[in-house]
């Protein structure tokens, strides 16, 4: 695997680099997405030079699926933050104290507050309408409506009475309890906040190479000593760089068709794979036990076909795709040569009973016949169209030919029951299980509750943090190399936790599992701390920055995508169906769990 170092990776450092620079690039970036055949046509033009030529064309296809993905995930994440920053400038200018949209509407609170009842009273009569109509159309939100009616209103009072509104959510507060100004001045610094670190991230570093040789670090190093900065975003790229250790792992390879792997057995008894590209190498593989079936099946799946003279569908087997990763290793020495190979496998789990093979496969059949069908309303194809439908025929008949599959009743929720998982800073998990229908929570589960007498590893793993936390910052002040990290604890509660909820949605049988959008929650717990150290130290930066710190430290800012996946995993083996929405910022957990909970049942 030398050749995914020398070769391989340094290819997609150059695509990288060729992209970045393009003249094209904002422009590219502006509409979401790169050109459909620019990195294939870049590719082709760099794999001829004697830096990356004589690899196989394999990895050619791998370094060409990869540049893509890298930049559809970055420009569909620029797209969401700049979104997500004119969503946030926009509320900001419409989040206004009592005393501010007064004056603004040059009113009484009481006129005001009289206007906003009355607007109120329209967006719920307008809410009634929708709910009379077919479920298949989707109920809006009030703030949805209300957003909409700002718009089209160019009246002060009616906008005003509508910020009022808004900033209160959705309802008239008594009139006995005035506006807390220290509080709404806290409120207003979140959003604040939150605009500051997006604007930083849309501003911040495109896709980024992997040193492998760490000679970019040391070219910044030089730099960096004997230059100038020209301004304070040269001098914040650089310190990004110096203060980043450099990613010595290659880049994966991928293998997005899963007959480029050929499974065998040695002579003993050891499963074994090949990739097409290194069919000269021979892998074994080592599992543990957990694992060890979805290999054996993989397996079995190929010598089914093999023995049937390639009268069945690969698009059933098991296996759908795979990709070789590197494990950082302890050892010294080039990356390719330091480092471990991990294979990383995708499974339809749906293949992994009778029944599920068969609901896979009519989902496959129709689709293929509606591509047949669209084939035929073109009137007269030309040859190669009409060999395109003549494998898509073949393919059709090749899926009636069944691998044998166990037995195993598909799990059957209840279309109504909606379990929603909200996560917090101190609380990994919180749940509600609602009726989606009727809107009312049925029963929640806090994180002690989920746990059981397992909810001491929590604290432990808590504790855990805290030390090396400590050890950490010992180290750095007698600038020693601390590199010990964490140990497989928290990994081990997210499964428990995952199994806690799989279970509590099979006992309420839950149709649906809510999760909150990853890609929310640092924003989330990022602004909070933030806002609430400006509070308790205000207008002392530095001791702000301590407090938020230990604060962090504290609490318990848990992996959340990692719990998400462990949910997400054990959902997937028996057919609960998994959902994101957003998660609301305010209210008590368990008001988060009921609510983001309902938000998913409003999707379905």
């Amino acid at each position: 695997m030398e050749i995914n170092g020398r070769k391989n990776t340094p290819l997609i450092n150059e695509l990288l680099t060729q992209i970045n620079n393009h003249p094209e690039f904002e422009e590219w970036q502006s509409q979401g997405k790169l050109p459909a055949t620019i990195v294939s046509e870049l590719c082709k033009s760099l794999k001829t030079e004697p830096l990356f030529e004589g690899q196989p064309s394999r990895f050619y296809l791998s370094v060409i699926k990869s540049v893509n993905y890298i930049y559809k995930s970055w420009l569909k994440l620029q797209q969401r933050r700049q979104r997500q920053l004119e969503g946030q400038q926009r509320w900001l200018s419409m989040l206004k104290s009592d005393t501010e949209l007064l004056k603004e509407c040059e009113c009484s609170l009481d006129i005001l507050r009289k206007k906003a009842k009355e607007i109120l009273t329209d967006i719920e009569t307008n809410l009634e309408k929708f709910q009379k109509k077919p479920k298949s159309d989707r109920i809006p939100k009030k703030s949805s409506l209300l957003f909409d009616l700002f718009d089209q209103t160019e009246e002060t009072l009616t906008r005003s009475a509508i910020c009022y509104l808004l900033k209160n959510g959705c309802k008239i507060p008594k009139p006995d309890k005035p506006e807390n100004s220290k509080k709404f001045a806290q409120r207003r610094r979140k959003v604040a906040i939150k605009i500051e670190r997006l604007q930083h991230q849309i501003e911040g570093s495109r896709p980024q190479v992997r040193d492998l040789t760490g000679e970019q670090w040391l070219e910044t190093l030089m730099t960096a000593a004997t230059t100038a900065p020209k301004d304070n975003k040269e001098a914040s790229s650089w310190q990004d760089v110096l203060l980043t250790k450099p990613k010595s792992l290659p880049f994966p390879i991928t293998f997005e068709t899963n007959e480029d792997l050929k499974w065998h057995k040695n002579e003993k008894g050891r499963l074994c794979v090949r990739f097409n590209g290194l069919s000269k190498h021979t892998f074994q593989v080592y599992c543990d036990r957990r694992q060890l079936h979805w290999f054996q099946r993989f397996l079995e799946d190929q010598q089914i076909k093999k023995e049937g003279k390639d009268n069945h569908s690969s698009g059933l087997f098991t296996l759908r795709s795979a990709k070789l990763t590197w494990q950082q290793d302890k050892a010294k020495g080039k990356p390719w040569n330091a480092n471990r190979l991990i294979l990383h496998c995708t499974v339809d789990t749906r293949f992994w009973s009778a029944e599920g093979t068969q609901q896979a496969r009519q989902e496959k059949e129709a689709k293929l016949l509606k591509t047949i069908d669209s084939m035929k309303d073109k009137g007269e194809l030309s040859p190669n169209q009409q060999a395109f439908v003549q494998k898509k025929h073949s393919t059709l008949a090749k899926l009636h030919n069944s691998f044998p599959r166990p037995s195993r009743q598909l799990y059957q929720g209840k279309p109504n029951i909606i379990l929603g998982v909200a996560m917090g800073l101190d609380k990994p998990a919180t749940v509600a299980i609602v009726d989606g229908v009727e809107a009312n929570a049925i029963a929640f589960r806090n994180v002690k509750q989920l746990l059981g007498k397992n909810y001491r590893l929590l604290n432990r793993q808590r504790q855990q943090k805290r030390n090396l936390s400590h050890q950490r910052h010992k180290a750095q002040k007698q600038e020693g190399n601390y590199q010990l990290g964490e140990s497989n604890l928290g990994q081990y509660i997210d499964r428990l936790l995952a199994q806690a909820i799989i279970e509590l949605a099979q006992k309420y049988q839950a149709s649906v599992i809510v999760v909150p959008k990853i890609e929310d929650m640092r924003e989330i717990v990022q602004s909070e701390v933030k806002a609430k150290a400006e509070a308790k130290i205000p207008g002392y930066e530095e001791g702000q920055k301590k407090y938020a710190k230990k604060y962090r430290i504290n609490i318990h800012n848990w992996s959340y995508a990692r719990l998400i996946e462990s949910i997400t995993n054990q959902a997937n083996k028996l057919g609960i169906v998994i959902k994101e929405a957003k998660q609301p910022v305010r209210g008590s957990p368990t008001e988060k769990a009921q609510k983001i909970a309902i938000s998913g049942a409003g999707t379905a």
